[in-house]
């Protein structure tokens, strides 16, 4: 078990590379901190694994990151978020160091969707795995109990982001399918999540095949700012934060391969190293 005086870098996780629009977010929110982040990209996706397995591999990862130093930890992983979130919080961290923390990006995005809807009809699009886990509907009746909630998995989006074909035509047919899947459902949706945290990378056509008067809910940026706002309230936890505004990347899969993908989420050069879980 770790010192509480111990301090080291915040820990961001995902299944593959989406979480990297999350970290993008978050460092521009919070440069100082030091970060570090693994991408479990060998067994990825997540997304239409069982809960199970999803689970424990997303407890190896959060028990690696607190071995490298990690006191908090974000599942930058709606799938993960969904899946195992709890689980690790209320039956593992006990018993793993109490003083640590692991944080998710499903609470603070419904917490902020009350903010942003005015009918109350809130679109979903995620993966299979977030959708049929209902984690979000879950969330929203508890926070938001009058909000009615309507879900639209869009299995193909994640691969077109990987194969790089976000930003080609051929992509356009499967970007307006499930939005339009989606809509069919109300005509009353003020406001559409993107529950996975890939999506932010196919934005422009969401938002053109996505009617003008509808709210786009990104993460990243409510992610970055409950961040902020969690350390503020926590200076407990943010004196074991390291600050030198460094940022380390680890991949389950080939460096080479996930320094070529990592490279077009967050438009820079990236040097990562391989580990095993």
């Amino acid at each position: 078990m770790s010192s509480k005086s111990s301090i080291g870098p915040i820990g961001i996780f995902d299944s593959g590379y989406g979480g990297l629009t999350i970290l993008n977010a978050i460092r521009n929110r919070l440069p100082q901190y030091d970060y570090l982040y693994l991408g479990d990209n060998a067994r990825a996706p997540y997304g239409p694994r069982s809960f199970n397995i999803v689970y424990r591999f997303t407890l190896e990862a959060v028990k690696y990151l607190f071995e490298q130093g990690c006191n908090l930890v974000i599942l930058a992983c709606n799938t993960a978020s969904a899946k195992a979130l709890r689980t690790i919080q209320q039956n593992d961290l006990p018993n793993i160091d109490p003083s640590k923390r692991v944080l998710g990006v499903i609470r603070p995005t419904v917490e902020k969707i009350g903010e942003i809807s005015k009918t109350g009809n809130i679109g979903i699009l995620g993966t299979a795995g977030t959708v049929q886990s209902q984690s979000y509907d879950i969330e929203i009746e508890k926070l938001h109990p009058s909000f009615k909630v309507f879900s639209q998995s869009c299995p193909l989006w994640v691969p077109l982001v990987e194969n790089l074909e976000a930003h080609n035509e051929g992509a356009d047919y499967f970007v307006e399918k499930y939005i339009n899947q989606l809509l069919t459902q109300s005509s009353d949706i003020d406001s559409i999540i993107l529950g996975c945290t890939h999506y932010p990378i196919l934005i422009d056509k969401i938002k053109k095949f996505t009617p003008q008067h509808i709210n786009i809910v990104e993460q990243g940026g409510i992610v970055a700012d409950s961040l902020a706002d969690y350390l503020s309230r926590h200076p407990e936890m943010d004196i074991r934060c390291s600050k030198n505004g460094e940022c380390t990347y680890l991949t389950t899969e080939d460096e080479d391969k996930f320094n070529n993908m990592a490279s077009v989420f967050l438009n820079e050069q990236i040097n990562s190293k391989h580990i095993n879980l």
